[in-house]
């Protein structure tokens, strides 16, 4: 009998209906088992226990009467640190942040509320999101589940391992370079960066995005419908849209199939760090049982540079810098080294080499959207690399050399467009491999159709793993 932390959202809602399950002994379940897992992954910010009760006994009131307030009621959930929840402080994974109460829910948690998910806990990320490691000045270290010698990943690092441990179904988490899809695919988890706009999100910044972190698709497009619902404060959200996000399936009857798409096979990056073995073993793996499920495999050859990615990467540490120069002397010594020394590496630029630096996320948008655009799908690796030791920064571990593994996520924060981590494989030590899939701008749903189509043809899963014994 599966038990009741790892049930996904819709089959909680269907108990809840026939009131075979209460929310109130769901989220219970959840605590409890938090609470055995959290000593060794720590992936929570705000775990109020009380609070979370409190919600699920005013859902299980409300299905006692017959009427839920909204689409996911009394379904545990958690909410990365960096989306604004009204009354809580949100220090950005960093201690050099004053600790001030938002004074709104941010549009996701608004949305989540609203639906009446019961937020179970608010999740960690680095200092200030800028590490794909669980790394922070203000959060104990964030491990991964399936190896607790190893990252979750991030910035969503709480949200990766929250999900891929149990922490209940649904997991919010935010990706600009690929924050969502990198703990997704180091956690064995989905995830899906939408396009830009599809979740409004406050602050909106450019490649910036909100996106649901679960175990299945299925959970991940019920959050879609929650998610994407308009909010004004976006000023780059895309205008209200009726998707179809409940034909997230309609791809994955067998006899169907992927049947006559076209799909890029992306192996080379153009960038950044090469691809590991067992990687792309993976990815090769997959491609071979799509085509073998009737879709046409056409190799793509690189579209990103060096010189696009290091562009990015120098103009984010001009922002940083800026933003770090602007702290009080006391308060920037609390950042991370790593990252001051990474932002402080701007100090010298000329306004020209910010201008150009600035200018590779447009040449950036501009080659990915060419290259994808002969194709239905874009399918490749996450990252090059399965997850990495939790203590270190980066996979690099080399502050002047710190985004040499994003050359196949980034892009796709740039052009806009869907796209999302499916688990496809394991390494010879069990740790999970991520499959990116990739769509055209505004095809979210499509990419939600193509990966649950995947999740029926690949390779048998391995159980998720278990909190150490006692």
């Amino acid at each position: 009998m599966t038990a009741l932390h790892d049930l996904p959202a819709h089959e909680l809602l269907a108990a809840y209906r026939q009131r075979t399950l209460s929310p109130v002994e769901v989220t219970q379940a959840v605590l409890a088992h938090i609470e055995r897992w959290e000593p060794h992954i720590q992936a929570t910010y705000l775990l109020r226990p009380e609070a979370a009760l409190e919600q699920a006994r005013a859902s299980e009131a409300r299905w006692h009467k017959g009427e839920p307030q909204g689409l996911l009621d009394g379904v545990p959930s958690t909410i990365k640190e960096n989306i604004a929840t009204q009354g809580d402080p949100t220090p950005l994974g960093t201690a050099a942040v004053e600790l001030l109460a938002a004074s709104a829910d941010a549009p996701p948690a608004a949305r989540m509320r609203e639906s009446g998910a019961v937020i179970v806990a608010k999740t960690t990320m680095p200092d200030y999101g800028m590490l794909s490691s669980g790394l922070s000045t203000f959060h104990p270290l964030s491990r991964n589940p399936w190896d607790t010698s190893k990252g979750p990943g991030g910035s969503s690092a709480g949200g990766g391992a929250a999900a891929a441990a149990g922490y209940g179904p649904l997991h919010i988490g935010t990706d600009i370079g690929g924050s969502l899809r990198l703990p997704a695919s180091w956690c064995g988890i989905f995830s899906l960066k939408p396009s830009l706009g599809r979740i409004p999100i406050d602050p909106p910044y450019t490649g910036r995005a909100a996106g649901p972190m679960t175990r299945t698709v299925a959970d991940a497009a019920l959050m879609m419908q929650v998610l994407s619902q308009p909010d004004a404060r976006d000023s780059m959200s895309l205008p209200a849209q009726d998707i179809a996000w409940g034909q997230f399936d309609q791809r994955a009857e067998r006899t169907r199939g992927l049947q006559g798409l076209k799909i890029g096979l992306l192996l080379d990056a153009g960038c950044g760090l090469p691809v590991e073995p067992e990687v792309k073993a993976a990815i090769e793996r997959a491609a071979r049982l799509m085509e073998a499920a009737g879709a046409t495999i056409v190799p793509l050859q690189p579209f990103m540079t060096q010189a696009m990615l290091d562009g990015m990467d120098h103009f984010w540490r001009m922002r940083s810098h800026i933003d770090l120069q602007a702290l009080p002397a006391e308060r920037r010594d609390k950042v991370l080294p790593y990252i001051r020394t990474w932002a402080d590496s701007a100090a010298g630029m000329s306004g020209t080499e910010v201008f150009n630096a600035s200018h590779q996320f447009h040449l950036t948008r501009v080659a990915t959207v060419k290259a994808c655009s002969a194709f239905d799908y874009v399918i490749s690796p996450v990252a090059p690399m399965p997850a990495f030791q939790a203590e270190l920064p980066s996979p690099t571990n080399d502050p002047l050399r710190p985004l040499e593994h994003i050359g196949f996520t980034v892009p796709f924060n740039m052009s806009e467009q869907p796209a999302a981590s499916v688990n496809c494989g394991y390494t010879s030590t069990g740790l999970p491999i991520g499959l990116q899939i990739a769509g055209a701008r505004f095809d979210d749903l499509g990419v939600l159709q193509v990966a649950h189509a995947f999740e029926q043809i690949r390779d048998p899963q391995r159980p998720w793993p278990l909190p150490p014994a006692a």
